[in-house]
């Protein structure tokens, strides 16, 4: 392998090194502080549910009325298929909504427009720090592992962290998805109030979720910060240079 290339996967994981350290020391209490000034604005410190709701812009139809006439034989349903075959009820055929198309919870995309970047940020700082770990775990040898095993503890909780944080990107995915069929029930049946309560709740449901991601990700930068810094000695150097002496 040319050394030049040697060179460059060594200054790599230099400057990665650094760059974690740094991260640490510095990025994540201030990220703690943002994202604990962020709980505090008025989109997520105490905000109403009846603030996330959102009309659906689907009028209910006029009822169609229908008239059974009783005084021919071919319009009389038959007594024996009354009782056979229950009545079948379909939905209105949607071909297109007269007020225009249903838009999306405006306040709910909002706070997504907010949550997302932050949920990425997190998402990066823990594959980051994944690698710091891996680089500063040393060779396998016999005896004196108690500092890898730290640093395989850490490497774990970094990794379920970043799982976590990936998780919460498939949720806001999932909402919109929800939120669709439950709209599209409410277009073909729209005189059932109990879909279009349902897309209210599910509303409710996102913007609890939301705080709640932000509150999450806030706990995993504290909780990520909190076991590197009390154990930065034993990830930067898990074996004591000293350690013949035990012996």
């Amino acid at each position: 392998m040319p050394s030049d290339t040697i060179a460059k996967v060594q200054d790599y994981k230099d400057s990665l090194i650094k760059k974690a350290e740094q991260l640490i020391t510095q990025g994540f209490p201030k990220k703690i502080v943002q994202l604990n000034e962020l709980l505090t604005t008025p989109m997520f410190y105490e905000r109403k549910f009846s603030d996330v709701h959102q009309d659906l812009n689907i009028p209910v139809p006029d009822p169609v009325l229908v008239n059974n006439n009783d005084g021919g034989d071919m319009d009389k349903p038959s007594a024996k298929r009354a009782r056979t075959e229950p009545p079948s009820v379909s939905g209105v055929k949607v071909m297109y909504l007269p007020t225009g198309s249903v838009p999306c919870n405006a306040p709910l995309c909002e706070m997504i427009k907010i949550v997302k970047p932050i949920i990425r940020k997190l998402v990066e700082d823990s594959n980051f720090l994944k690698m710091w770990i891996s680089f500063m775990i040393p060779k396998i040898e016999d005896g004196n592992n108690f500092g890898v095993s730290i640093q395989e503890d850490t490497l774990a909780e970094i990794q379920t962290v970043e799982t976590e944080a990936a998780a919460f990107f498939d949720q806001i995915s999932r909402y919109f998805l929800s939120r669709a069929k439950v709209v599209s029930k409410v277009a073909k049946y729209p005189h059932i109030d109990d879909y279009r309560r349902a897309v209210v709740e599910l509303d409710e449901k996102e913007y609890l979720s939301l705080w709640l991601v932000v509150c999450e990700v806030r706990n995993r930068y504290s909780s990520l910060h909190d076991i590197v810094t009390k154990n930065m000695e034993k990830l930067k150097k898990p074996r004591s240079s000293n350690a013949e002496h035990l012996y």
